[in-house]
């Protein structure tokens, strides 16, 4: 075999090859513009030198409670400045960050802390007795530290735990955080909704973090110092990678603890918010809003959505009010968002309709994301680019999980064939642009035909009275299932179930025309996507 020349008397060495990690992002952030804002959150403003000098000082107390590589550190908060220096303070030891979803029940959140072997739990106040709950089930005895929003004034509290600030102030500013020894280290662990069985810990690597946090400043076109609001929750995937992305940009996170409508537009006025990321329901929040909370607004504002994709009322409505939406998608396992709808300048000559229908697509990969395809899961060759035959959604490249932590069995399964498989059905379109078109777990399969869940929902949501749709199968004597529909009425509409059933004859085949409608509040998670499994329990104990 021949050598490579290139590869002769050029080695790597400390002066040409570091590790890739996003902690770099903000020591530069701190060094460029130690004097701009980083966090708003209340009347509190944090510039960069402060946020690094802080983060330091947290790892340093960390570090003195013996956390280092491979450590476990939960965080159980709010979308607070404390959240973000765990982003950055964690890491700085070695450790891993494992942010718990703070809707979750007391035994899953045992669950996560056991499997995850944790050490310490930084938890907010108002969480403090489900956390207490939760440490009652859990055979790990994590050091507990509590977190004091001063933004929060509700109930809540333990007086035995250590305080926060007290903790953070007790660390050296000037520690000597730790570099990952390499790339591929863990940076944090998130578990799936464990919606079939207990959940899965993705555990994400700093070169994948690195990666997605500068793809996200290139996706979303940020800016220097671009204003970020924080109406996706930090836990929810390490808020997409956003909390790493806004130093990349010396931008400004603006905190925000509870989604609702008032203080959404306020931040967007007062504080010139430029970007920010939800599920569609922050936008019907947003566009449902009274006259009172609404504000005028003179700039133009990026909202990046992922699960369903907005109804065309929703979309007109949001760029009326001054604000352009686009479509994301991915999973946890891919550290967030690796798929954009890349608008292309012509769309926007097309009909609202037109475009509507091309803002339902997922799109394409994110430029960190090496491949992205539709494939058939039995052959694992790509199904032809007819935007017609379905297939599952599957992913390859450095921005997908190293693994299911402590679950061998099932990081073999994710990645068989050299693929990480979504469990995402969806079709290619001839441009290269993937559309998602059910979950495999919720295709609806009556007399042997497959119907998708979200086809069903697209022609529910073009009716005006439709606010939320969520398709489900229910069992069926003769048919075996049959599409049910969950409805929740737009603000001031009215509809029955005979007038949609109509309505979805002239807009589907006869069998993918739900046999039943109920009106009624549709659950979801915190994140706001639809909980189909809860549906699919309440469709299976209707009558007949």
């Amino acid at each position: 075999m021949t050598t490579n020349p290139y590869n002769t008397g050029l080695d790597r060495t400390p002066a040409n090859f570091q590790p890739l990690t996003p902690l770099t992002f903000l020591e530069r952030a701190a060094t460029v513009f130690p004097d701009h804002i980083a966090i708003v959150h209340g009347a509190l403003r944090r510039n960069f030198a402060e946020f690094y000098s802080r983060s330091r000082q947290l790892a340093s107390a960390l570090a003195a409670e013996g956390i280092g590589r491979g450590d476990t550190v939960s965080a159980l908060l709010s979308n607070t400045p404390a959240m973000l220096e765990c982003h950055y303070g964690v890491p700085m030891t070695g450790g891993v960050l494992h942010s718990i979803n703070t809707r979750l029940d007391a035994a899953i959140i045992a669950f996560q802390l056991d499997h995850a072997m944790s050490k310490i739990v930084i938890a907010d106040r108002e969480f403090m007795p489900l956390l207490q709950e939760a440490m009652a089930l859990c055979d790990v005895s994590p050091m507990v530290i509590q977190y004091d929003d001063p933004e929060y004034t509700g109930a809540g509290g333990n007086e035995d735990a250590t305080e926060y600030e007290a903790f953070v102030a007790g660390g050296d500013p000037n520690f000597a955080w730790l570099m990952p020894e390499d790339e591929w280290d863990a940076i944090s662990i998130n578990y799936t909704s464990g919606t079939t069985g207990n959940p899965k810990g993705v555990v994400s690597h700093h070169r994948g973090a690195y990666l997605l946090a500068q793809g996200n400043a290139l996706t979303t076109s940020m800016q220097k110092h671009a204003v970020y609001l924080w109406t996706l929750p930090m836990f929810h995937c390490n808020g997409w990678c956003f909390p790493w992305t806004l130093s990349a940009i010396a931008g400004t996170h603006v905190c925000l603890r509870q989604v609702r409508a008032e203080p959404i537009w306020a931040a967007l006025d007062e504080e010139k918010v430029t970007h920010l990321c939800g599920a569609p329901i922050v936008m019907s929040l947003m566009i449902g809003a009274s006259a009172d909370e609404k504000r005028s607004l003179d700039h133009t504002v990026q909202f990046f959505t992922a699960a369903a994709p907005p109804p065309e009322s929703v979309l007109a409505a949001m760029k009326a009010a001054g604000f352009d939406v686009t479509h994301l998608y991915g999973l946890t396992e891919t550290y967030g968002p690796a798929v954009v709808n890349d608008w292309h300048e012509s769309w926007s000559a097309l009909p609202p309709a037109e475009q509507a229908r091309l803002k339902a697509r997922q799109g394409v990969r994110y430029l960190p994301l090496e491949q992205l395809d539709v494939l058939d899961p039995e052959t694992m060759q790509p199904v032809p680019r007819d935007g017609a035959t379905m297939g599952e959604v599957m992913f390859r490249g450095n921005v997908v999980m190293k693994g299911y932590f402590r679950n061998e069995e099932a990081t073999k399964e994710a990645f068989e064939g050299g693929w990480f498989h979504s469990g995402d059905l969806g079709v290619m379109h001839p441009d290269g642009y993937v559309q998602l078109k059910d979950r495999s777990k919720d295709v609806i399969i009556s007399g042997g035909e497959n119907i998708s869940s979200i086809e069903v929902e697209e022609a529910l949501y073009r009716h005006p009275a439709v606010g939320v749709a969520a398709v489900v199968a229910m069992p069926h004597e003769k048919w075996g299932e049959t599409p049910c529909a969950f409805i929740e009425l737009a603000s001031g509409h009215e509809a029955d179930a005979e007038s949609l059933r109509s309505f979805c004859r002239e807009q589907l085949a006869s069998y993918k025309v739900p046999g039943r409608f109920v009106f009624t509040e549709i659950p979801r998670t915190s994140t706001g996507k639809i909980q189909k499994f809860v549906l699919r329990e309440q469709a299976r104990e209707l009558p007949g």
